[in-house]
This record gives C-alpha cells, structure tokens and sequence, in this order.
C-alpha cells in the first residue's frame, strides 16, 4: 500500500524513545540527567558523530547548545554501532576530523600501539569503540570551557514533537525517563540515524525513490548491520561468552557464512574484488582494532595479521544480506517509516550476528567471543527479548545500535547527485579547470556505496541515476559537500546533517561514512551558530561566512593546492576562499590525472604527486593589476550578499599594478564601509598605525577597525604607494566579504 505508515509520527517516536532507553549502555560520559534549561539557542537531535560535530562547533562559536541521544552513548555509527573503522579514502584529514583523530593517536601511541589496523592496510585509522567515545567526550569538555560555553547532553533522551511558527521551526518536546519536557529553540539540527526529525518537522523528505508525503513503503533502501566487536581469548573463552546452543534460523545463516569465512579459506591477496572464502586471520584484518587489554601491539600489515586481537564483525552480517527481502536486494524504506517493522528487523539484525559468534566459536573452532572491555548494558536492549538465557550476556556485550547505512533525506532547493560529484571530483584533473563548488564546506571521498537496493527500480530517475551510474559516476579524486544540501526547500530553522542531507541516494552512498559524516556535521554547526549571530535564518547566510569560521576551525574546503601557498602560510586560508568564488585565477593550475579513488596504491596518483601535477602556482607573491582588482570586487561583493557599494570603474589602465591605497579605496566603493551610518559586523577595534595626509585615508581609517587591513598591523605607518600582492588581496577580500553588512 503506498502512502503514509499508518502509525502516527508521535505513537514511532514514542516507540524509539523505549527501544533506545532500554539500550542504554554504559557511557563513560557527562550527561546531564535531566534537560537544566528551557531554551537553547542549537538544538542538535541526535549525538551521533555527526551531531556531536554540529554540537561542539556551534558551542565554540557562542551558542547555547543541547544534544538529544535516544541511546546512552554517543558518537553514532563511529562508536555507538561499532563501525570505529573510519572511511576515509581522500585521506584529507581536516577540521574536528583531525583533531579526534589526533586525540586519538595522542592515547594508543604511549601504549606503543598502532591505529592503522584494518583494510588489510597499516595506513588505515581504526580505535576501539569506547576510546573513541572517551575522546569525543574530552573534545565536549574543551569546549565547554569550564562553563563558559554552554554543550549540554541528554541521554536516553528522544525528541517526539516538533513545533511550528508557520514555515518556521520554534521548540520541541523531549522525552526521558524523567517525562516530557518543552525546549524552544533557534535552529534544530536534524542528525539522528534514520532522518526521524523531518516528519515531525513536516518537512519534505526522500525515503529510498519516493518522497513525502507520498512515501512508498516497498521503495528500497540499503542493508543495516549489527555489528559485533569480537576479542581473542587465549586462556580459553570465558564460559559465560561461550555458546553451546545455536539459536532458530543458524543453519540459513552458517550457509551464508560458509561462503565469507572458513577455516581453510583463502588468504586475502592484497587485491581487489576479493576471493572467497577467506579465512579467518584475513576475516580479521579487514576490520582489526588495536586491543588496549593486549600487551602486545600490531598493525595491518600482513606479517601481523595473525596477532590481531580485537576487531569488528562487519562483513557477511549485512541484514537482509545476500537473500534479499521479498525477493528484493535492500530493505523496505516501511523500515524508516513503521516502528513494528523496525524493530522486527532490528532484532533479526541482531539475530543474524549473533549466528555468527555461533559460526566462528562452534565451526571455525577459534576463542574468539565478544570483547568484554566494550559494551555492557545493564538493562537488556529490546532486541533481545524473547532469547534463550545462554545468550543474554554475548547481547549485553554487543553495540547499543545498529549500523545504518540510509535515512529519510532532505528535499531542498538543491540536490547533489552523483554526477555532480564525479563533476565535482574532476576539478583540476584530466585537463579539465575548476569545477568547486562556491558553497563547499566539507571534502569527502569515497565510492559510490550501496549495500543492497541498487537495481534500475531503486534508483532515482529524476536524477538520471540508474544502477551503471554506481560506476559510471564513481568520483575520480575527493569531492566537496555544498552548503545547499544542509537546508530543507519549507522549513526555516532547521538544518539536516549525519545521512539526511539533500542528495539523490546513490550521492547518499558516498557521503554516509564517519569521516564527512563528521565535517558536515561541523558545517551545519557553524551556519546554525553563525545565522543566530547575525540574527537570519540559515538559508540567507552568505555561505562564505561559515567558510571562513570552518577555516578558521582547520577545515580544508577546496580541492586545489598551491606550492607557493602551504598549509602553514599566512593566506592559506585566503587562496581557498579564492578558488572557491573564482576571485583570481591562479598563475598555473594543478594538472593532476583522475584515478581510483579506492586504491591507495594508484600508482597514476603516486606518479602525479612524485612530479608535482598535484600542486599549481597561485603566484601569491606577484602584484595585483586594477583589472584584476575589479574582477575580485565583483565577485567577492555577489557572494557577501550585501546590497550596499558599488563595483569601481575599469578605467583606462586595466593592466596598472594596484597599491594599498587604491585597493582600499576599492573595497570600500565595492561594500559600502564609506556610507553614513554603516558599520559592518566586525566591531570596533582600534587604529593601530599612523595614517599621513592622503586621497585614500579614510578609507584606510574605515577598514582598519574592522580588522580588514590586519595583515599590515605589524607596520607603523600605512603604506599607501606600497604594491598589493595577489595573497594580501586575497586575505582582505575574504576578511570584507565576512563582516560586510547584510540586507
């Protein structure tokens, strides 16, 4: 039957508010135990790693902010599902990324251990769930500064009713074991794992091919998985870990896993698709963690892959997997929809990994049982209910949550598709140019992945996508991630970030994996802190404002890189901004080749990077003609979004190089900063150098406040006949463009 689930949005999140709150595990963590506050400016639902990210960029930016986690841990599918075996084949490690990533390191590197443990790859970055947890708890602590900055996070906690001022969202209520309690809010960020805010927001939203409010409950979407992290145990599994009894439906499943995993299986080879069965030390490699309960420490590489210790089950457990649901490869998008049938399909999730520790204990004869220095639940996950007493402790054991791979999307003014990322990917490579996105705030890169519904039918024609585009539009280098996708077309005060993004399905594949799950995360924190502070709505903040904070935050946002501008030089930020908006062309663009995003190996890549073709010339040092000048002030004033200035004339000598006096003037003309009563948002900060008589001094004394010209702060006297370079140009657009005044 087509059309909406017959179960109110009320009576689904009232039955997800139980299911997660009986999952409760153990968190090491700071949550508070009842909401201490009535309004918040972020309300971030879901603390998954996603909107952990939203949560703690939009705290250091200044907003009050309150997580709502329906389970008792945070950090999602990274932690929470157990899939700490991070995705992230651009290897372009920036912004909140990097610095869990480094926290990271910073804890298994005393311990002599390594983090490069899985993909069969030592250059891999994977670390034990509940590690992850502690460290993403350390970064909320920073952040909240002592109690200068407000990040609260509420546990077992569920959002069940959205309100509306009209197209505009203004509260929720939030319930917990302590009742209901009513939060208003300036802007609600969507990252929970199946999209659960969008119908309560009754916002337009994609579940697999169909969209509200006309949802097809039999269109399809891709398999979720419930992991396991399992632990060797040399002294022999402990009895209360040990399984004597399969459970109903294991012969199904051991033929399922007989054709992954056997005891005389194939060693893995080291190249791609892999031959099956392998064995078990392979089994083992694909998602090997370091094991901090271990004195001994090992890496992915292949002489050690017999002493991995500790890894996660994420491979051949895909629920329904190989046999298909109704004769169909996927799962019914009734999944998101109808909670009976989430839950039934939950529990058989379960079910289904649960054989497995049968399989590897039983059939493959190994000591191998759930880790138990990882999860424990004291109150039993609603999935187990029903299950023979034996299995009670492997479940209190197992991740609070599933691993799900596709949620309910966005429907907003824009919609990346899978060819718009190949397109986008393409940017300097194979003779083509620049191909970024103005709006980018994250880079990715990844396949195009689906695990299941990935036929003709499941796909979404009105993007052009069938099932050859999973191929045919595979990104060929990183791609970025538009502001766009963060907004929903209807609804104000409310952004979309982990899997609810605006993108067609097959984009979703590539976008759904922890690492720019968690830069856009970041993203949607920062526009939603920065939009309060410049008191609009989402949609209409000059996207380079949230640019600008996420460079600030040490994210990387655009694709091409500069030998005369490393990451450590002072305009480093500024020739992004640059290459974003097309404000200057480059002396020479990078001339990199495509290749195979999944190889780490390519060795067309290696040759590019070995004879520089990955690096263009900026020419950051060289002056800056007049031509030039206007062309930036241009751009720069379209993309600010103000309305006031006007763009200099080109005069009668384009080609003249231009000095500091000229461009000031310039900037001034191009925003406004000379017109009676307007003072951008940048505030008052002082003069700090002399100014002589010249034509040009008040403009000089109108920038200088406003933190413009910082870049010469260091110099005693203003320089008015010195020449502009083409990154101190850059450096003072990028600076005007954020703080001109809005409409």
């Amino acid at each position: 039957m087509r059309g909406i689930s017959r179960f109110s949005a009320g009576t689904f999140l009232m039955f997800v508010l139980f299911a997660h709150f009986m999952a409760g595990g153990i968190a090491e963590g700071k949550g508070i135990p009842s909401v201490r506050k009535q309004s918040y400016d972020v309300v971030v639902a879901g603390g998954g790693i996603g909107g952990i990210a939203a949560a703690i960029q939009a705290a250091r930016l200044g907003a009050s902010v309150l997580v709502v986690e329906p389970s008792a841990w945070i950090g999602g599918q990274a932690t929470a599902a157990g899939v700490s075996t991070m995705d992230d084949l651009s290897r372009l490690r920036s912004g909140l990324y990097l610095e869990f990533i480094t926290k990271l390191r910073g804890y298994y590197e005393p311990l002599g251990k390594s983090m490069g443990t899985c993909y069969w790859d030592a250059r891999s970055v994977a670390f034990e769930p509940y590690i992850g947890q502690r460290m993403l708890y350390e970064m909320i602590d920073e952040t909240r500064k002592g109690g200068q900055n407000t990040l609260d996070i509420l546990l077992s906690s569920t959002v069940t009713e959205v309100r509306r001022e009209k197209r505009t969202v203004r509260g929720l209520t939030v319930h917990n074991a302590g009742g209901a309690h009513k939060i208003t809010c300036r802007v609600l960020i969507d990252a929970t794992e199946y999209g659960d805010i969008l119908p309560l927001a009754k916002t337009a939203y994609r579940a697999g091919n169909s969209i509200s409010p006309f949802v097809d409950p039999e269109a399809m979407i891709q398999d979720i998985t419930w992991v396991a992290v399992i632990q060797k145990y040399p002294g022999g599994i402990p009895g209360h870990l040990r399984m004597t009894t399969p459970l109903p439906g294991y012969e199904l499943a051991r033929r399922n896993y007989e054709s992954y995993v056997t005891r005389d299986g194939m060693d893995f080879k080291g190249t791609y698709p892999v031959t099956l069965p392998v064995n078990f030390v392979s089994h083992n490699a694909y998602r090997g963690l370091p094991d901090s309960s271990s004195h001994w420490g090992y890496d992915a590489n292949r002489e050690n892959w017999p002493h991995i210790s500790k890894c996660g089950v994420n491979w051949g457990n895909d629920y329904p997997g190989k046999y298909g649901w109704n004769g169909k490869r996927g799962l019914p998008a009734a999944y998101l929809e109808n909670p009976d049938l989430r839950r039934r399909v939950e529990r058989d999730a379960l079910i289904k990994t649960l054989h497995f520790i049968y399989y590897m204990q039983n059939e493959l004869g190994e000591n191998w049982s759930v880790a138990d220095d990882e999860y424990h639940h004291p109150v039993l996950p609603q999935a187990a209910e029903g299950l023979p007493d034996e299995w009670l402790e492997i479940v209190r054991r197992m991740p609070p949550i599933p691993y799900v791979r596709e949620s309910r999307r966005i429907v907003g003014d824009f919609t990346l598709t899978s060819a718009e990322l190949l397109k986008n990917s393409l940017s300097y490579r194979d003779g083509q140019t620049n191909q970024e996105f103005p709006d980018a705030i994250a880079i990715g890169g990844y396949i195009l992945d689906l695990h299941g519904a990935d036929t003709d039918s499941d796909m979404e024609w009105i993007f052009d996508e069938k099932a050859a585009a999973v191929q045919h539009n595979r990104p060929r280098g990183p791609f970025q991630v538009p502001l766009r996708a963060l907004v929903p077309q209807d609804t104000d005060g409310l952004l979309a970030a982990e899997k609810n993004l605006s993108m067609s399905r097959l984009a979703a594949g590539a976008l759904r994996l922890q690492p720019i799950s968690m830069m856009t995360g970041q993203a949607a924190g920062a526009l939603a802190a920065l939009s309060i502070r410049d008191g609009v709505q989402p949609r209409a903040l000059p996207a380079v404002r949230v640019q600008r904070a996420l460079l600030e935050a040490g994210v990387v946002l655009s694709l091409c890189k500069y030998s005369d501008v490393p990451p450590a030089h002072p305009y480093h930020n500024a020739t992004q901004i640059a290459n974003l908006y097309r404000l200057v062309v480059p002396v020479e663009p990078p001339h990199a080749p495509s290749y195979n995003i999944s190889d780490l190996d390519d060795a067309v890549l290696a040759m590019a990077i070995i004879k520089g073709h990955d690096k263009g010339v900026f020419g950051v040092d060289e002056m800056l003609t007049w031509r030039e000048t206007v062309a930036m002030m241009e751009k720069a004033r379209s993309a600010s979004g103000t309305a006031l200035g006007n763009i200099p004339p080109l005069g009668d000598k384009p080609d003249a190089f231009v000095n500091r006096g000229q461009f000031a003037k310039a900037l001034c003309d191009a925003f406004g900063f000379l017109q009676p009563g307007v003072f951008a948002n940048g505030g008052e900060k002082g003069q700090f150098f002399s100014l002589p008589e010249h034509p040009n001094t008040p403009a000089v004394a109108a920038l200088a406040p406003l933190g413009i010209l910082d870049l010469y702060k260091s110099e005693r006297e203003f320089r008015f006949g010195r020449p502009v370079t083409r990154g101190e140009a850059a450096e003072m657009v990028m600076r005007a463009m954020t703080i001109a005044k809005l409409p």
